[in-house]
């Protein structure tokens, strides 16, 4: 009968979940000193300016509670930063500003992988919630049609975190060469931006990573339970 292990899931994605475990940490790391190098500007600010620059006077800029919960909302078009990304003057919180700022200027150029993400984001939000349940249900049931259904709304979830990975790198280009050319950041200190910047996208990476080796597993098992 088809089944899914979970200990054998866990080891699958196991190299996924170490890699993003690394990813958090070097985040962590990178922003620390960061944060110890100064710039004229806040967070806020350099995504004001940023935003502006770009005819984009009607994005609003939030302060929101939470640690490196930043994020643009294209519905309500409202860059939201946290705390310390939106008061402190370091290459830290410039390069995250600008990293979602970035992502304003993507929704207002209609730049395409934002457009599929966006779209995708009710069908990943169902998957991420439903697929488990389907898979469950229909093992308790032994009803496959049902096990198959929860695999292609798992599906959307990898769909979702293989559009975002371009999203996410062409928002970090965009900060790294918006930063130098508003002279925000000195030259000589784009490195520690580089090193924020370079570890988020690795969280990315090791997300879609473990979505992808998730889906093998459950279309592998799910084939073998069939045969």
């Amino acid at each position: 009968m088809f089944g899914f292990g979970y200990f054998e899931l866990l080891l699958w994605t196991s190299p996924a979940l170490l890699l993003a475990f690394w990813a958090q940490m070097r985040v962590k790391s990178a922003f620390a000193q960061a944060q110890k190098v100064p710039v004229p500007l806040s967070g806020a600010a350099a995504a004001r300016h940023i935003l502006d620059c770009a005819g984009l006077q009607d994005v609003d800029i939030e302060q929101i509670p939470g640690q490196l919960s930043d994020h643009y909302d294209p519905r309500a078009k409202v860059l939201r930063l946290s705390q310390a990304v939106y008061s402190t003057r370091s290459t830290a919180a410039v390069g995250i500003a600008a990293h979602e700022a970035g992502h304003a200027i993507q929704d207002a150029k209609r730049y395409v992988p934002l457009v599929v993400r966006n779209a995708a984001v009710p069908a990943a939000g169902f998957g991420s919630n439903a697929s488990m349940l389907m898979l469950i249900g229909g093992l308790v049931m032994g009803f496959q049609p049902l096990i198959l259904f929860g695999i292609a709304a798992f599906a959307c979830v990898v769909v979702f975190q293989l559009v975002n990975l371009p999203v996410e790198f062409d928002a970090s280009a965009r900060a790294k060469r918006l930063l130098v050319e508003h002279r925000i950041v000195a030259d000589q200190d784009m490195v520690y931006v580089n090193r924020v910047l370079n570890a988020a996208a690795w969280t990315y990476v090791a997300a879609t990573l473990q979505a992808v080796i998730t889906l093998l597993f459950y279309i592998i098992r799910y084939a073998g339970g069939r045969d």
